[in-house]
């Protein structure tokens, strides 16, 4: 078995090594229809993201980007077009665990994505972070980092619907499954990050 079988669905692996990469507001929509079982669309969908955006990939998101929609559908042109690089060592971005004076309405997310996750088995850990792009413009984002032993596609559709209720138009969520090996956007943003739940996760039995 190939690596990319290691830790369960390899498109929701490939959105997630994406994040940072592809802008928020596509990347959240097309984890929104993994989750909600569109697979077809995402196949249609993603490649001609990847070639507009000219976002590059690795030798490993390649074989995750045929693993998960070659058999969906997709254009076996379109995907062979994607062009690769070696590796991913830049993040865009700087992250920190402190919230940006602006921000008011982060307790409120806190509860009710307390309120979601309270009694969850396959939680792991739930943690927050703040986003900035490298540039210094445009506002500081909030990133909720997820850690989940399964479902890790569906939790994070259920969680960007409930942030988008709660008035985030382009939620950043990131859900992790337990064990991966974390791209460098993730391993910066768990290294600014703080407890968003304290006491909700981590006493699994």
């Amino acid at each position: 078995m190939t690596e990319i079988e290691d830790h369960g669905d390899p498109c929701h692996e490939l959105l997630l090594r994406l994040a940072g990469r592809l802008p928020d507001r596509q990347l959240w929509r097309l984890r929104d229809w993994l989750a909600g079982g569109a697979l077809d669309a995402l196949a249609r969908a993603l490649p001609l993201t990847l070639l507009r955006e000219r976002v590059a990939i690795t030798a490993r998101e390649s074989l995750l980007l045929n693993a998960a929609l070659l058999d969906a559908g997709a254009d076996a042109g379109r995907l062979h077009a994607v062009p690769w690089v070696d590796q991913i060592d830049e993040v865009d971005y700087t992250f920190t665990s402190e919230s940006p004076e602006r921000v008011n309405a982060g307790d409120s997310e806190a509860v009710v994505l307390g309120a979601v996750l309270h009694g969850r088995p396959e939680m792991v850990d739930v943690r927050g972070s703040w986003r900035r792009h490298r540039s210094g413009l445009g506002q500081a984002t909030r990133i909720v980092l997820v850690t989940a032993s399964a479902g890790c596609a569906r939790l994070t559709g259920e969680l960007q619907r409930v942030l988008r209720a709660l008035g985030t138009h382009e939620p950043g969520v990131e859900v992790m499954p337990e064990g991966i090996d974390l791209p460098p956007y993730h391993k910066a943003a768990l290294a600014a990050s703080e407890p968003l739940l304290p006491g909700l996760v981590g006493a699994r039995g």
